[in-house]
């Protein structure tokens, strides 16, 4: 088991004084012959029972400034300083206030205990106290002032320690308070969390109706009006061949729009994009409108062509096909234009006629029963990062222009 700094400084002060305290015992009844008078021997056999005796009330000294600390290093340092008056090597045992005054004492009386340390540690160094002459008054005054020294350098450490266990103590509590905020955060983000898969989740199932809704009117309801026009061309003709070549179209108009719907519900591409390019597909479509309308069409390509990304020429299909819809219903027009150009980074599709036009401001709202004209090619085009744009008058036709980034296939 690894043991830290920490606890063997801990260690030191709970056992430090007692093998200091033994050490110094041993050493001054060595040679109390020498320093010590019976008397003296007697008195200082005293005053180590009654250091005993404090060490033991003391017991592990813990760190902080608490009263019962205070009072023990006061009565410590008497002691260890009366015991070497009467043997100077009791110094052994003085030297702990060195190491333990700034962690009992108070900050502002922590120098006046290692002041009084350095006295005991000089008197002691100089041979005893009190001093015997002139020269060993000198040599406890530079002694002194040696140990006052060392005395200000442990004061300093001291400090430097305090701080450092003042900044572990505050970054300590920082970090419990950032792991509270980091716990609370993360609790707010679960909910967060699970409100987004909510509206993720319907947001979803509200783009899908969105999606179907238009895919619907682009397949189904433009082939079922088609169907509508073709039975009623055979319903108002007497020539058979005529109505035949009716009946052919909304069979054929049903055909493809049964194989659109189906392509929509599986989220497919138009039949049209296959096995074609966009612009193989928009000069079909024009054709075929222009054959079932009666309307004279025109396709035109400009600028290099290139393979679009499949979605952006299924949408600009829907667009173009939902335009000429619009044209073939609404604008009695006799000749129609569709433009698919290449600009570089950006596709545009025109689709012109010069039918009867109309005031673009002046459009009714869609009803649950109409359906999404301009709305829906201005939704497709947005989904696919474009716009579409509008400009008619009455009597002067019309023309819709889709303009989309060109995002190239694969």
């Amino acid at each position: 088991m690894t043991t830290t700094v920490e606890e063997r400084w801990d260690q030191f002060f709970r056992w430090g004084p007692y093998a200091l305290l033994a050490l110094a015992t041993a050493i001054g009844a060595a040679t109390a012959h020498f320093f010590m008078t019976r008397t003296e021997v007697y008195a200082a056999g005293g005053l180590l029972a009654a250091t005993v005796a404090l060490q033991l009330w003391q017991g592990a000294p813990e760190p902080g400034h608490t009263a019962r600390g205070q009072v023990y290093f006061t009565v410590r340092t008497v002691l260890a300083a009366a015991l070497t008056w009467l043997n100077p090597l009791f110094a052994i045992f003085a030297v702990i206030g060195y190491f333990d005054a700034a962690r009992l004492l108070p900050a502002r009386v922590t120098r006046a205990g290692l002041l009084a340390t350095a006295v005991t540690m000089a008197g002691s160094q100089s041979g005893g106290l009190p001093p015997a002459g002139l020269v060993q008054w000198l040599l406890f005054a530079a002694l002194l002032v040696l140990n006052v020294c060392l005395a200000l350098l442990f004061a300093h450490l001291g400090d430097k320690e305090a701080e450092r266990t003042a900044e572990r103590s505050a970054t300590i509590t920082e970090l419990e308070r950032a792991n509270t905020r980091l716990e609370q955060a993360l609790t707010e983000n679960a909910g967060l969390h699970a409100q987004l898969l909510v509206q993720a989740r319907e947001a979803g199932v509200a783009d899908e109706r969105r999606r179907l809704a238009a895919e619907i009117h682009d397949t189904i309801a433009q082939g079922l009006t088609g169907i509508i026009a073709q039975l009623q061309a055979v319903t108002a003709t007497q020539d058979p061949d005529a109505a035949r070549r009716h009946l052919d179209r909304a069979t054929a108009l049903a055909r493809h729009s049964l194989g659109e719907a189906r392509r929509s519900v599986h989220d497919l591409g138009p039949a049209a994009l296959e096995h074609g390019s966009l612009p193989d597909a928009l000069h079909k479509t024009v054709t075929t409108w222009s054959e079932r309308t009666g309307v004279a069409a025109r396709f035109t390509v400009t600028g290099t062509e290139e393979a679009l990304h499949d979605e952006l020429a299924a949408g600009l299909l829907r667009i173009a096909e939902e335009a000429l819809a619009n044209t073939g219903r609404h604008a009695h027009a006799s000749r129609a234009g569709v433009t698919l150009s290449y600009m570089g980074d950006e596709v545009t599709l025109d689709v012109r006629d010069d039918g009867r036009g109309f005031d673009p401001a002046a459009l009714p709202p869609r009803s649950r029963t109409g359906g999404f004209g301009l709305d829906g090619m201005r939704a497709r085009a947005a989904r696919l990062a474009g716009t579409v744009s509008v400009e008619s008058e009455p009597g002067a036709g019309t023309a819709v222009s889709a303009r989309v980034p060109l995002v190239p296939h694969g």
